[in-house]
């Protein structure tokens, strides 16, 4: 495995690849869910390239970015367990050289949900991401569905400007009691492990009552919201049922759509989704 740091040696072992590359980009801190994106770029590409870079940008000044949780020995002893080709740790300055002015915006589908809720946030993805597919020139790139707005901007951005590669969508990865695995539930002490089930049980309830033929979205998500006011830990940022191409909130559900929510428990901020066909 090859753990490379600066934008020269990332290039150089690109050049001498001639077989289709696998991306897996993350912000280190590995859980079951990346490696579950690891192990499909495994199965799919002949080669993995995993980054690893935790993205100033897309953090507001409110944010975690300064204790996002990092352990840079233990990301790496796991990606070698995957058998990752290569891993990409770039420090700030390659990814970001001085004088450095140059965004990606994708409009529209950043509006709503995370959009909304931290502004700016979407503008540092993509750009990061645009980044990475430029440096690596993958054949594929791999996000997980819990982070479903992210997704969706992905795609746009790919259409868009006409990039040559395909986004693969890995399911979410789910603790025993439906917890999405998250970097972030480190945060979650004891009493708000517990409490942070009613994302998922929230979500579960979307879709029993989108099966059993409740098509008011407006009823769904009150229901939703009624079910996570009786946990006294959580508290609501967003509950949403929107269309799952544009994320615009909808009043009636005829098409494919998607309940996503974020909810803070204590210091930890959880986000989480299901599809509504």
């Amino acid at each position: 495995m090859h753990v490379v740091k600066t934008l020269s040696e990332i290039r150089e072992l690109r050049r001498q690849l001639n077989s289709s590359v696998g991306l897996v980009p993350t912000m280190g801190y590995l859980h079951e869910g990346h490696l579950a994106l690891v192990r499909q770029a495994r199965a799919e590409t002949s080669t993995v390239i995993v980054s690893i870079y935790v993205n100033p940008t897309q953090f507001s000044p409110s944010e975690d970015f300064k204790v996002y949780p990092r352990d840079l020995s233990r990301d790496l002893e796991l990606l070698e367990g995957e058998k990752t080709d290569i891993v990409f740790v770039p420090p700030d300055e390659e990814m970001y050289p001085t004088g450095f002015s140059s965004w990606v915006d994708v409009e529209k589908v950043t509006e709503w949900l995370e959009g909304a809720s931290r502004p700016g946030h979407f503008r540092g993805v993509a750009t990061v991401c645009a980044k990475l597919f430029n440096i690596v020139q993958p054949a594929r790139a791999y996000f997980g569905q819990k982070d479903a707005q992210q997704v969706i901007v992905m795609k746009r951005m790919v259409a868009d400007l006409n990039m040559n590669l395909e986004i693969v969508v890995v399911p979410t990865v789910r603790e025993s009691d439906g917890l999405a695995v998250s970097s972030r539930n480190i945060y979650l002490e004891a009493e708000g492990r517990q409490a942070a089930t009613v994302l998922f049980t929230a979500l579960s309830l979307a879709k029993q009552l989108w099966q059993d033929g409740e098509k008011d979205a407006d009823k769904i998500r009150q229901q939703m919201i009624w079910h996570i006011q009786k946990e006294a830990l959580a508290q609501i940022d967003y509950v949403s049922i929107a269309d799952s191409s544009t994320l615009e909130e909808l009043k009636h559900i005829d098409s494919p759509a998607v309940a996503s929510l974020a909810v803070r428990i204590g210091k930890a901020r959880l986000i989480d989704n299901i599809a509504l066909g």
